[in-house]
């Protein structure tokens, strides 16, 4: 008997830098390297954390104080979705018909959040998420996402999700993705090449062997987008001896992994840039779900249960009683001796 045909795609991680701090020149790259994708047979195509416009590597280079130079400049060029700046990735992906999946650093009235979103081969806006909790100093330069996003979207490609560096180390989320079905997971990091040496978690064994994890634990495909730091990055940001060896040049470790963990594609070396690409077969899901499906029958909830909140979070609530309603609706009738002078 002849068994449902599953979808089939070439998908691709990026390892590139973006040009760091400017909005318009780095959405000319990612433009530039749909169309490379897309020639290369190449059907979603997923970049790194904040690849718009850059990561803010200063916050852990020094004080509070001296980052402050950048702040004006990074929120400037942080992208605001449905802006002009949006709709020429939308349209790059119409043009190019192809998926591409991205982080960025996204501007919503005056605050800035961990952003990623989905856009389909056609220009439409499958979805936006924001990362529910920035990392460590992170938080002192972007606000918190909530619940309402935490999902996995059902596309003609496949069930996709997306989360953002270290949520791949926080266990009810993954396993708040791992419930909805996801078949492809879209893992955004930023660049593995901060305190190098002196801090095992931030580079590429440990967080690279978390997005081997979840392909594994979510019997799911990763695509594990990660940035290089560029030269003229640590030209600007590293300007004594002491940040220089906080931050290095490179730090690309770009990954692609199957539902059963085992690493796809060609890797580059971590100062290259250009695409880790594999051919993926949806139906391979099934093998692996045999094994162990933890939020299906690999699961006890009879022991363990996770509460997923949906709800969005909302600062300001507006809430007007109806006699309000009718009197904004109903126009005030004029007094009788204004009518009078009309007349």
């Amino acid at each position: 008997m002849a068994s449902k045909t599953h979808p089939r795609l070439r998908v691709a991680a990026v390892q590139a830098a973006p040009v760091f701090l400017d909005l318009d020149a780095t959405i000319d790259k990612t433009i530039d390297l749909m169309g490379r994708a897309a020639k290369d047979g190449i059907q979603l195509l997923a970049f790194p954390e904040t690849w718009l416009p850059g990561y803010p590597w200063w916050i852990w280079l020094d004080s509070p104080a001296w980052g402050m130079q950048f702040v004006q400049r990074y929120h400037d060029n942080s992208l605001v979705i449905g802006s002009p700046e949006f709709e020429r990735i939308r349209d790059a992906a119409r043009k190019h018909r192809i998926w591409i999946s991205s982080g960025f650093s996204e501007k919503a009235g005056g605050s800035l959040y961990i952003a990623q979103f989905l856009i389909d081969d056609k220009g439409n806006v499958v979805q936006t998420r924001r990362k529910l909790k920035p990392t460590h100093v992170e938080r002192t330069v972007f606000g918190e996402g909530d619940g309402s996003d935490l999902s996995v979207c059902e596309t003609e490609i496949g069930n996709i999700g997306s989360l953002c560096c270290w949520e791949h180390l926080q266990p009810l989320s993954k396993y708040a993705m791992y419930s909805q079905n996801e078949q492809i997971h879209c893992a955004a990091w930023p660049s593995f090449s901060l305190y190098r040496g002196g801090a095992y978690a931030l580079g590429p064994e440990v967080n690279n062997g978390a997005s081997q994890l979840y392909a594994a634990e979510g019997q799911c495909f990763v695509i594990a987008p990660c940035a290089t730091v560029s030269s003229p990055m640590v030209d600007l940001l590293c300007t004594d001896p002491t940040k220089k060896q906080l931050l290095l040049a490179g730090g690309g470790f770009a990954r692609i992994y199957g539902p059963d963990g085992s690493p796809l594609g060609t890797n580059l070396a971590e100062t290259e840039e250009g695409f880790v690409v594999a051919d993926i077969d949806l139906g391979l899901i099934s093998l692996a779900k045999a094994a162990a499906d933890p939020s299906g029958h690999y699961a006890r909830p009879d022991v363990t249960q996770l509460l997923l909140n949906k709800t969005r979070r909302e600062a300001v609530v507006v809430q007007t009683s109806p006699a309000a309603e009718m009197t904004e609706a109903t126009p005030v009738a004029e007094p009788a001796a204004a009518q009078a002078l009309s007349a």
